[in-house]
């Protein structure tokens, strides 16, 4: 840089300076590439933590067959050496619990053969919506899923967007858009709206309520999970080691 562009420059900063404005700042090599580094570190962090996801939904995705007999859902294969005979309500907030505690578990244990699932939809919720039937509403629609071809999937949504005790719930409209969303087939629109399965849940709620090995004493509640005939347990822990140990 010559001499005459130097005392140029110099004199337009003294003027900036005398003016009270600061000259523009150029990043120094070294912040830029603290800069740069610290984006590729973030990118890389999203990435790393996409990929998990995605192996993990991998994982997790339901592969088990599934049939339907009556209002029981039978999951995965049915020579599994463990039988697991599943009772809960749409409504009911401990099932969501469990759910989303042991629910990836249950399904991984499905997917390898190592237990089948008898899912039993009761109603004991029923009023406890506004207005009252959404129980027996959501147990219907997931039966017609079952058909459909999209029960895992539409059971877990069921959970994920539990409504609160006291409000409606998902409307009929609601419950098929759900199923339509999932890739529902065949009837499925007009099982849900004729609510054909609801007496059935009715009879089997009271069934279970009549069988000692689900509700010893009559005291039934959901969920309820027996394991090769046995009720179990809920508050310890060890019975999930039965199903995936």
């Amino acid at each position: 840089m010559g001499q005459d562009e130097r005392r140029r420059r110099e004199a337009a900063q003294a003027r900036l300076q005398a003016a009270g404005i600061s000259a523009p700042r150029t990043a120094s090599p070294l912040r830029r590439n603290l800069g740069i580094g610290a984006l590729v570190l973030v990118i890389a962090l999203a990435t790393g933590v996409y990929v998990l996801w995605q192996n993990y939904s991998k994982a997790t995705a339901a592969t088990y067959p599934v049939t339907r007999d009556g209002v029981v859902v039978k999951a995965g294969n049915q020579n599994a050496p463990r039988t697991v005979d599943l009772y809960e309500d749409y409504l009911c907030p401990a099932c969501k619990q469990l759910e989303n505690g042991v629910g990836a578990q249950l399904t991984t244990a499905l997917n390898e053969g190592r237990v089948r699932i008898n899912y039993h939809h009761v109603v004991i919720l029923d009023e406890r919506s506004t207005p009252p039937g959404y129980s027996t509403r959501a147990g219907n629609a997931a039966l017609c899923a079952a058909d459909a071809g999209i029960f895992p999937a539409y059971h877990s949504r069921l959970y994920a967007d539990q409504p609160v005790e006291g409000s409606a719930g998902r409307s009929v409209p609601d419950l098929i858009e759900l199923g339509t969303e999932l890739g529902a087939q065949g009837d499925f629109a007009g099982c849900v709206t004729r609510q054909e399965n609801s007496r059935a849940i009715a009879d089997a709620t009271t069934a279970a309520v009549a069988d000692p090995r689900v509700a010893p004493g009559g005291r039934f509640g959901t969920p309820t999970v027996v394991i090769d005939g046995v009720k179990m347990d809920l508050s310890n822990g060890d019975w999930l080691s039965r199903v995936t140990g």
